[in-house]
């Protein structure tokens, strides 16, 4: 069984259906004890940073995330929950996040090395991965893949080895990671149609 943590943000039910639509049985839950007790874990989200984490720890969440990833059980985070992995946020002044990537969240207009041009922010839509090392869930996605993305701030890991995929929008952006047996991705696979069931789909095999 994959556990979907439910703490009160993000469009759950598409990541739930988009799992099953794959073949896996999933749970939306905010039970402490069903995380612990899942296969696997996906961290979805999107929201800001500071209410992400202030949620997480209201409804007791935090310790069985990190027990989870301590694990090794297969764990995934989109969007929000990719960001809050990182070690801190500046989105609204400084915020903690989990600090299982060492690294921070910044607003594009921080870095927006387009010239002559002021970046529309949110990044919304449609936007292609330069693949940087081949991770389990981009078994057979091919570099240059679109994939659908609703962000105004986006991770820098301090080490980039962390660093699964790049995108560009203003600058080149990490848009997937992975250590260990975290995943996570700033696009929504769950709303990138056929190439993001793919990802899910992967991501299910390695329960």
């Amino acid at each position: 069984m994959i556990a979907v943590v439910d703490y009160g943000m993000g469009n759950l039910r598409s990541v739930h259906k988009a799992l099953e639509k794959v073949g896996y049985t999933a749970t939306v839950t905010s039970n402490p004890q069903q995380i612990a007790d899942a296969s696997a874990v996906v961290l979805p989200g999107v929201g800001a940073f500071k209410d992400c984490i202030h949620n997480l720890e209201k409804l007791n969440l935090i310790e069985p995330i990190l027990q989870s990833v301590k694990s090794g059980k297969p764990f995934l985070g989109i969007c929000l929950g990719l960001q809050i992995l990182f070690t801190e946020s500046d989105e609204f002044g400084k915020t903690p996040g989990l600090d299982l990537i060492k690294g921070r969240v910044v607003h594009f207009s921080q870095h927006d090395s387009s010239p002559g041009s002021r970046l529309k922010i949110p990044h919304m839509g449609w936007n292609a991965l330069s693949l940087k090392k081949n991770i389990p869930i981009f078994n057979t996605i091919e570099d240059g893949s679109f994939f659908y993305f609703v962000h105004s701030y986006y991770v820098v890991p301090d080490d980039t080895a962390v660093t699964a995929s790049t995108t560009s929008y203003g600058v080149d952006f990490t848009s997937s990671i992975q250590k260990d047996n975290i995943f996570a991705c700033q696009f929504h696979p769950e709303k990138s149609q056929q190439v993001g069931l793919q990802v899910l789909k992967n991501f299910g095999t390695l329960t």
